[in-house]
C-alpha cells in the first residue's frame, strides 16, 4: 500500500508546484500589488535593454523610470534563457517569484521556460555574441589566457672568437 501512496504524493507536488503557472496572468501595471506572490505578469515589451555590466533589462513602458514592472536577466543566466533581444515588440507572459526593488516589480529571469507567448521561441545566444564585452571571450567558448610569464636571463656564452681559441692553443 506504501508503494501505491509515493507515486500519487509526487504527483500532488507536481501539480501543487505548477499551480502558479498555471493561474491567470495579471497586466504589468498590476504587479507592483502583487510583490511576494510568485504568478504571472502579461504584457508587451515595448524595449530590451543592456547595461553595461551585460544585464538585459525588458522594460514594458516607454519609459522604464516610472515603468511599474521590469524583468531582469543577468549575464551568467542567458545561455539558460536564450536570446532576450527577440523579445523587444512581443506579447509575453513571464512566470516566477515578484520582487521589489527600487519601489518597483521586477521577475529575475534565470530559465527560458519562464517565458510564454504566443510565437515566442528564444534561440540560443550567438557564440560571437560576447555578454560583457570586455574580453576576447564569447558565451559558449573558453580559452585560458596566456601566461604573462617573464623570459629568464640567458647564460653567457664563451664570447671568445674562434681565431682567439686558436691563439690559446
Amino acid at each position: 500500500m506504501r508503494c501505491l501512496w509515493l507515486p500519487v504524493r509526487f504527483w500532488l507536488t507536481v501539480l501543487w508546484l505548477t499551480l502558479p503557472m498555471a493561474a491567470a496572468c495579471i497586466q504589468y501595471s498590476e504587479a507592483r500589488s502583487h510583490i511576494g506572490e510568485v504568478g504571472c505578469v502579461s504584457g508587451r515589451v515595448v524595449r530590451v535593454q543592456r547595461s553595461d555590466r551585460g544585464i538585459h533589462y525588458l522594460t514594458f513602458c516607454e519609459d522604464y523610470r516610472t515603468c511599474p514592472f521590469t524583468v531582469v536577466v543577468f549575464p551568467r543566466d542567458l545561455k539558460n534563457v536564450g536570446d532576450v533581444r527577440r523579445l523587444e515588440g512581443k506579447l509575453v507572459e513571464i512566470h516566477g517569484p515578484l520582487k521589489g526593488y527600487d519601489g518597483h516589480a521586477e521577475i529575475i529571469l534565470s530559465e527560458a521556460r519562464q517565458v510564454k507567448g504566443a510565437n515566442i521561441d528564444l534561440p540560443p545566444v550567438p557564440k560571437e555574441y560576447d555578454v560583457e564585452r570586455k574580453g576576447r571571450f564569447s558565451a559558449g567558448t573558453f580559452r585560458p589566457s596566456k601566461s604573462h610569464a617573464r623570459a629568464k636571463p640567458r647564460k653567457a656564452r664563451n664570447s671568445r672568437s674562434i681565431d682567439e681559441e686558436a691563439d690559446a692553443n
